[in-house]
């Protein structure tokens, strides 16, 4: 390590026995049923300070101490690795990862011109022998010298195929996990079976790999990260071969890779480059599927590799940038209930306090009652508390090992917490049967929002006085407000009512994407209303589709059209108010009955940015200088492309205005096309609101 990193002071050498002890135990847990204690940071912590105990106190040391062991000693298997499997050396901040590069570049005596960069997974390492294309055998990391087999998992692992393209001899080494889709998948199987339900993706992976004996199978996924010829055989030429080279190799074959996910591995020539691209993956941490607790950079060039050689536990040539933990361990203290805007009841966890990637974490969603008992959560638990970005913290499931007695069970309401009426329950997710009514000042909020209709002048304020005063239950009701109603309201004079007056008049014709947005339709959002606006062009054929005619828009499956088809019938009184109060019902530009205002193209004529794949990151310019985000997606649709947040592959076009930061650069990378915000003005000129 490059730098000190926060630990546990051990202050005598009881406390340092008690700490050797402490971790132990918790890796055995870890690497065996996969329920450790303690979360990844804790025991980090405690190493770290069992390790600076023993730098202090040489002739103290333990032989049971995990320092300097691969999984902290913690297992011992009996099959051994033909090249021993070895873990990582940590740095945690950029200036700890400068100092460890230019070490490597003094070891060798010269630059290194390519490092690669890729997620460090949090998973479980294992090593795949391949003989002549065929899996015959699967290992688990171990102590780095030997592993356990687990051969009985071939099968169950997405990303680890039984026969490669190819019938090659190798071995592939890689991390298997579970995704967040898995995990859930996993404890729902397990509670099925009257068993625990698994704290952590990781520890779920961890138990389920060594599971032999279940009556029921859990799904994984495998990432390779490496490849070595067997023995004297290389049959797959990897003898030689950059890193990333014998990674596009081993995706060749059919074996799953990060490549194509969001932060799939990227070889930089420079530092600087190499910690762009770090941030860019620390920034897309909350996004992903799967979990990664760091980024590792490696030498990416075989003779450079080869010359820096390896220590006895790590290589020299690779590092694991650290990256803040995600996910503690703290207890339950309560359960709230809340109603939302459409009147679903959301149960909420009140938490002790603890801080998590540099924020406190008080409270955390649990979705559903379903969700609370399948998970068999209980007041006074202590559960793992998953954050990464800026992703809501959520509960993952209970330490049941950790229960003390004193634990009870989660009171359920019997009517809504909001109103008192009665609920709906036959759905996963509660609701009031007032529905939208319930929460009225909230649904009305969310209407009127900068990014539905815009309506200037009507905060929430005013949308309390307005209900309060039994003007509005919903958001058509402000559309027949009268000058005398408004201004019988507190502080409202003459100029501040024709203000909000004209605001409401402007709010009637917003596109008719912005409409289907404020009825706050469950299931949808921003992105899925512009997409359904786009495809029907107006409210009646939206209102006439079905289940077939949703699931053609992209992204709309059969149990969102179900929801789509049942919540427009819910709909369906407000929005023949909408359309009696004079409410814009159509699209501009859609292929639909609407076209583009001021557009002069042919009828047939294809729209500018048909087929492509546009992002738009930084401070827009020149004529689209006034235009939101939500604008600019609105105009890119119109013009007959299709919005994304995230450049990849699959981009067309990167609009890139001021401060475009690391978007721009992975665009160049990739060779997407970059234009600024004048140029792109120039190419969707008739369509620009």
């Amino acid at each position: 390590m490059t730098e000190t990193p926060p630990f546990t002071e051990l202050m005598d050498q009881a406390a340092y026995a008690q700490a050797v002890l402490t971790a132990t135990e918790a890796a055995a847990a870890y690497y065996g049923a996969g329920d450790s204690p303690l979360d990844d940071d804790a025991y980090d912590r405690l190493v770290r300070g069992i390790a600076a105990y023993e730098a202090a106190h040489p002739d103290e040391v333990l032989p049971d101490s995990p320092t300097g062991k691969v999984a902290g000693g913690a297992v011992v298997g009996d099959v051994p690795h033909a090249t021993p499997m070895l873990s990582l050396d940590n740095v945690f901040s950029a200036e700890g990862l400068a100092n460890w590069m230019a070490g490597l570049q003094r070891r060798l005596g010269r630059e290194i011109a390519a490092w690669s960069v890729e997620p460090k997974l949090d998973g479980l390492a294992v090593s795949a022998l391949y003989r002549d294309g065929r899996l015959t055998r699967l290992v688990t990391r171990g102590d780095g010298l030997a592993g356990e087999d687990v051969s009985h998992a071939i099968g169950t692992i997405l990303g680890l195929p039984d026969a490669l393209t190819s019938p090659v001899t190798l071995e592939i080494r890689g991390e298997v996990l579970m995704t967040r889709e898995q995990f859930e998948a996993a404890n729902e199987i397990r509670v099925r079976h009257e068993g625990v339900p698994f704290a952590h993706p990781r520890s779920g992976a961890a138990g389920t790999l060594r599971a032999r004996e279940r009556p029921y199978k859990v799904e994984m996924t495998f990432f390779g990260y490496a490849a070595l010829p067997w023995e004297d055989d290389d049959q797959a030429g990897l003898r030689g071969l950059a890193h990333g080279a014998t990674m596009d190799l081993i995706a060749g074959l059919g074996v799953g890779t990060t490549a194509g996910t969001p932060v799939e591995p990227r070889v930089c020539t420079t530092a600087e480059a190499v910690q762009a691209r770090i941030g860019e993956i620390a920034a897309l941490r909350g996004e992903l599927p799967f979990g990664t607790d760091g980024i590792v950079i490696k030498a990416d060039l075989a003779a450079d590799r080869e010359q820096a050689g390896s220590g006895s536990r790590a290589p020299r040539w690779a590092v694991a940038y650290k990256l803040p933990a995600t996910e503690k361990i703290t207890k339950l203290i309560d359960v709230t209930w809340n109603v939302g805007r459409t009147g679903v009841i959301a149960p909420r966890a009140v938490l002790e306090p603890v801080e998590i990637d540099g924020v406190v974490i008080t409270y955390a969603t649990l979705h559903n009652p379903a969700d609370i008992t399948r998970r068999g959560l209980m007041i006074g638990d202590q559960v793992m508390v998953y954050r990464a970005g800026d992703v809501i913290p959520r509960v993952e499931a209970p330490l049941v090992q950790l229960r003390t007695g004193a634990e009870r069970e989660i009171e359920f309401p019997t009517g809504c917490p909001r109103c008192g009426a009665e609920l709906d329950v036959t759905q996963q997710r509660w609701r009031c049967v007032r529905g939208r009514a319930c929460h009225a000042v909230a649904s009305v909020g969310y209407a009127a929002g900068r990014d539905q209709l815009d309506i200037e002048g009507l905060g929430e304020t005013r949308i309390v006085q307005l209900v309060e005063a039994g003007l509005v239950a919903d958001f058509a009701d402000l559309f027949v407000l009268t000058s005398e109603q408004i201004r019988g309201l507190d502080r409202m004079g003459e100029t501040s009512t024709a203000n909000l007056l004209a605001a409401l008049e402007r709010a009637k014709a917003r596109p008719l994407n912005r409409v289907f947005c404020a009825l706050g339709v469950r299931g949808t959002g921003r992105s899925m209303s512009r997409r359904i606006a786009r495809h029907f062009g107006a409210m009646e054929a939206i209102r006439g589709a079905d289940l077939d005619a949703f699931q053609e828009v992209e992204g709309i499956g059969p149990e969102k059209a179900a929801l789509l088809v049942a919540e427009l019938a819910e709909l369906a009184p407000l929005i023949d108010r909408l359309v009696a109060a004079g409410v814009n019902m159509t699209e501009p530009g859609a292929p639909g009955p609407a076209t583009a205002p001021g557009a002069d193209a042919d009828a047939g004529e294809e729209p500018p940015l048909a087929g492509m794949t546009v992002v738009v990151t930084g401070s827009m310019t020149g004529p689209l200088a006034e235009l939101t985000r939500t604008q600019m997606n609105e105009l890119v649709e119109r013009a007959g492309g299709r919005a994304s947040s995230g450049v990849s592959a699959r981009t067309s076009l990167l609009v890139a205005g001021e401060k475009a930061g690391s978007k721009q650069a992975k665009a160049a990378d990739l060779g997407v096309r970059v234009v600024t915000p004048e140029e792109f003005a120039a190419m969707v000129e008739g369509f620009l609101p």
